[in-house]
């Protein structure tokens, strides 16, 4: 049920478009503004609340994007800013909001403040507003501290001037090394920050998502890291306490960037890409004077196992609650494997072989019961673009296609995020599937794709139907959204700890979700009704084995009953 007109957030349904694998209107083979424009009539008719667009500012594009050249303008391979004016319009005349992305932890080495880094001299205001040390070592050859990047190797590059004069200096990047980070204990970078912010949030953007939101603060002592204490960390791994990520300090900035966003009519809204190591430390970003919300990385981690989900979303709603915030929840983005692939059994322990296509379909069955069951849970919803079609991760793109720095910076050991980027197929039968008016795509698209595009799932029981169903629901339903959650396993006639049942509770239209991880069915018990709702897939049914009609699920299935 929808929230107050100045609280859409708690409960909103946002897509992300990631915009180079959208829409391309002009046939280079990018997405771009133009081509999100074109398809605001989709996500309209899909049943969404907000878009949230990735990076589309000036940018070298040597990680997506995420290496921003100028926050002010927009890449002239994706449009200009009169685009994304254009976009508002078109999107706020349907009712649906508009999310961008700021990237505050670092900029690109193309940023004019670094580029201005490379022609000073140390100690100028220019090398104060990035995190650079002397080296250590009798020559200063070897890095400040050890500290790795998130993206593979040493965290620390050389500094290098323009005229090729190496220093004894070392600047941070903990990503790439085209993404030297900020230093935010200098109080210009902060002001450059708001000022971006204030920009956007004239033109009429809606609200951000923060990239790195726990990541601005370093701990100033720059002490070395005990590696060998710590496990083998994925991109998007468990958190580890370290002393570049949620540092208290952080708390200070997003409480400034709260009154400034507090101060437009209707207050402009963030969200921030926030890894903490524990649900306690998540709530913290979004008391009432910081974030309003936050990703739930512990609930994407929980895979498709009961136990595991239940106990994420215990901590996540006790811990959101202490601070009068909502929950929101995510199952796929642009730095993960998609959801439909990553549930498939198997793929938590060899997340890069293809699934069999038996395993596939479960994939996608558990990814379908997943999503339902996320989209009943108390608060807001991201899907990633594409999973309302069911695609897969590409798993084997070719190695001269791959533009992940993860692949270069790991000579190809590691895939990294190109697999869930590839473009998404619209119609037809020829590349690009309709994704631009030629045939071009930056990265290929596989075959079977021409089976999965919008125009192929139109019509029958297909994913992007199920989707449509399942969001008109959720729109429907006033128990949905924000409130209170109960479970009822303890209602269940014999004991099943492979399904997981809550019921969001309404004065007069109650609605219960119920849903079955196991591989086999499951006799519901019939205290919960047969009144189906919607359901994730075709094997449900209500049988009469003597004693009464009963609802009967099948395997790795999701429903919503009423009651």
């Amino acid at each position: 049920m929808p929230s107050g007109k100045n609280e859409w957030w708690r409960d909103a349904v946002i897509y992300q478009v990631y915009p180079r694998s959208f829409s391309d209107s002009d046939g280079d083979g990018l997405g771009d503004i133009p081509g999100i424009l074109n398809r605001v009539n989709y996500l309209d008719n899909l049943g969404v609340d907000a878009i949230w667009i990735s990076p589309f500012y000036d940018s070298p594009l040597l990680d997506g994007g995420y290496d921003v050249a100028d926050y002010r303008l927009v890449d002239p391979r994706l449009g200009e800013v009169s685009d994304i004016e254009d976009l508002l319009a078109a999107a706020h005349s349907k009712g649906m909001k508009i999310f961008m992305d700021i990237v505050p932890n670092h900029t690109s080495s193309e940023h004019a403040w670094f580029q201005e880094v490379l022609r000073s001299e140390p100690g100028s205001p220019a090398w104060d507003r990035y995190v650079i040390k002397e080296g250590k070592g009798s020559n200063h050859e070897l890095p400040p501290t050890n500290w790795q990047s998130v993206f593979h190797g040493d965290a620390w590059s050389p500094l290098v001037l323009a005229n090729g004069e190496k220093t004894k200096y070392w600047y941070l990047h903990i990503f790439d090394s085209s993404q030297p980070d900020v230093n935010w204990e200098n109080p210009e970078v902060r002001a450059e920050f708001e000022d971006i912010l204030r920009f956007w949030f004239d033109l009429g953007i809606d609200g951000f998502r923060i990239d790195v939101a726990h990541g601005l603060i370093k701990d100033q002592s720059f002490p070395d890291i005990n590696y060998d204490s710590i496990p083998e960390q994925e991109l998007l791994g468990e958190p580890i306490l370290t002393p570049f990520w949620d540092q208290d300090g952080v708390h200070e900035v997003y409480r400034s960037w709260r009154k400034l966003a507090d101060s437009y009519d209707p207050p402009r809204v963030f969200c921030g890409e926030t890894s903490a190591p524990s649900p306690e430390r998540l709530a913290l970003y979004q008391r009432p004077d910081e974030l309003h919300t936050s990703f739930n990385f512990d609930y994407l981690r929980a895979g498709f196992d009961a136990a595991k989900l239940k106990t994420s979303v215990d901590a996540t709603l006790l811990n959101h609650k202490l601070v009068s915030a909502p929950a929101t929840w995510v199952l796929s983005n642009h730095d993960i494997v998609r959801h439909a692939t990553r549930l498939a059994p198997g793929q938590s322990e060899h997340p890069t072989i293809m699934p069999t296509p038996e395993n596939a379909d479960r994939g996608l069955s558990r990814a379908r019961a997943a999503t339902l069951f996320t989209l009943g849970l108390p608060g807001s919803t991201y899907l990633y673009q594409g999973e309302e079609l069911g695609l897969p991760e590409v798993l084997d793109l070719p190695g001269d296609a791959r533009q992940d720095p993860v692949w270069f910076r790991t000579q190809g050991k590691e895939l990294g995020r190109d697999g869930c980027r590839v473009p998404i197929p619209w119609s037809g039968d020829i590349p690009s599937y309709g994704f631009g008016p030629g045939e071009n795509s930056w990265l290929p698209q596989p075959d079977s794709w021409q089976n999965l595009s919008v125009q192929a799932q139109e019509s029958g029981d297909t994913t992007l139907n199920f989707y449509r169903d399942a969001l008109a629901k959720r729109r429907e339903e006033p128990a949905t959204g924000d409130g209170e959650l109960e479970w009822r396993m303890d209602e269940f006639t014999i004991a099943n700890d492979s399904v997981l049942a809550y019921r969001r509770p309404h004065p007069t239209q109650p609605l219960t979700c119920i849903m079955n991880t196991d591989d086999g069915m499951w006799k519901v018990p019939q205290i919960f009704g047969t009144d189906v709702l919607v359901a994730s897939g075709p094997e449900v049914a209500v049988v009469d084995s003597g004693d009464g009609e009963h609802l009967v699920i099948g395997p790795e299935t999701c429903v919503w009953v009423r009651g």
